[in-house]
């Protein structure tokens, strides 16, 4: 008789411990699923949020790269008084602080990009303190020449930094 009652009891139980099981694994599942349709929906809205801010700041480094292009610096930034080394220094600082100013924005951009940026900028106060430095050059006004036509004769680094930037946004537009 304890061997009829022992194989009730497994009879009753084990379907109990079945079913509970299957209970179980399905609302593990269930769970899963529902935490993973939150975290996507998360991410959409973070990326319905975000990408505005990313599109301005793209738009502010395409402004910093037209105002630090050469060209459009010496018809911007006036000569004070005609010493090359006074104009040069303070079209580097105006470079320096239109850089400042956009600092921020490398957290909405790639690294990539931020390199590029950061080139241009590089490259464009080297081609100034070279201009500057030809036994040519004797005023600013000299030297505001003399940058327009290596501008001209050349590719501007913002030029390139810009055609950069026109691609990633594309890319992820």
């Amino acid at each position: 008789m304890d061997l009829e009652k022992i194989v009730d009891m497994l009879s009753y139980t084990i379907p109990s411990i079945t079913t509970g099981l299957v209970a179980y694994y399905f609302f593990v599942n269930y769970t899963k699923a529902e935490e993973q349709k939150f975290k996507l929906s998360l991410l959409r809205e973070n990326q319905k949020q975000s990408l505005p801010l990313k599109l301005q700041a793209y738009e502010r480094m395409v402004l910093f790269l037209e105002r630090i292009n050469p060209s459009n610096l010496v018809v911007r930034i006036p000569s004070v008084n005609n010493d090359k080394n006074a104009y040069a220094t303070s079209v580097i600082s105006a470079i320096e602080q239109e850089f400042e100013h956009n600092l921020t924005q490398q957290i909405y951009i790639s690294n990539k990009c931020w390199s590029v940026i950061v080139t241009a900028k590089n490259a464009t106060i080297q081609l100034i303190k070279k201009t500057a430095l030809q036994e040519s050059v004797l005023n600013a006004q000299d030297l505001r020449e003399a940058i327009l036509k290596a501008t001209l004769s050349n590719t501007a680094p913002s030029a390139t930094a810009l055609g950069f930037i026109k691609e990633e946004v594309r890319d992820f537009m």
